[in-house]
């Protein structure tokens, strides 16, 4: 069972949590993948059952290229796949939360099946996914590898 991960990165903090989500993925057995915004594997992609996409956070939303990434899906057939964001942000009220709804928004609008644990995966609590903040991103490492250890299992759950 494959998943992808696509972000945009241009300090390297969001890159970081994506591959700290990947290697929860990866414990719970999923193959993975981390693809920067502009070297996607579109045949990677279309193979995978879960996609999961961050951005950082710009004005309160996502980065100007995500967002024109959003809005075309560049060779991506992902309708019926489990969906799922993370933010990261330079402030812990800087709009992370906003960030997250755009690209759920859109992975809704594309027909996919949204996830995040919510309160029913116990605490840390993640209502729509990690957003976290450049100066903590080291010391939540166990947030983000839970976060994507929960994405796998409902991805598992979903895709038997």
């Amino acid at each position: 069972m494959k998943a992808t991960i696509i972000y945009h990165s241009e300090s390297g903090t969001t890159r970081a949590v994506a591959e700290n989500i990947a290697k929860g993925m990866i414990e719970e057995g999923l193959e993975v993948k981390c693809f920067s915004i502009d070297d996607v594997d579109a045949d990677w992609a279309n193979g995978s059952c879960c996609l999961i996409m961050g951005t950082p956070v710009y004005s309160a939303d996502v980065s100007g290229k995500m967002k024109m990434f959003l809005e075309k899906m560049p060779g991506l057939n992902v309708a019926g796949k489990l969906g799922g964001a993370f933010a990261t942000a330079n402030y812990a009220y800087g709009g992370g939360e906003l960030a997250l709804q755009t690209i759920l928004t859109h992975m809704m609008v594309r027909g996919m099946l949204v996830y995040s644990g919510g309160g029913a995966a116990g605490k840390p609590i993640i209502h729509l996914g990690p957003v976290v903040c450049k100066q903590a991103a080291d010391c939540l490492e166990d947030v983000q590898t839970d976060w994507g250890r929960r994405m796998a299992r409902k991805a598992k759950e979903i895709f038997r």
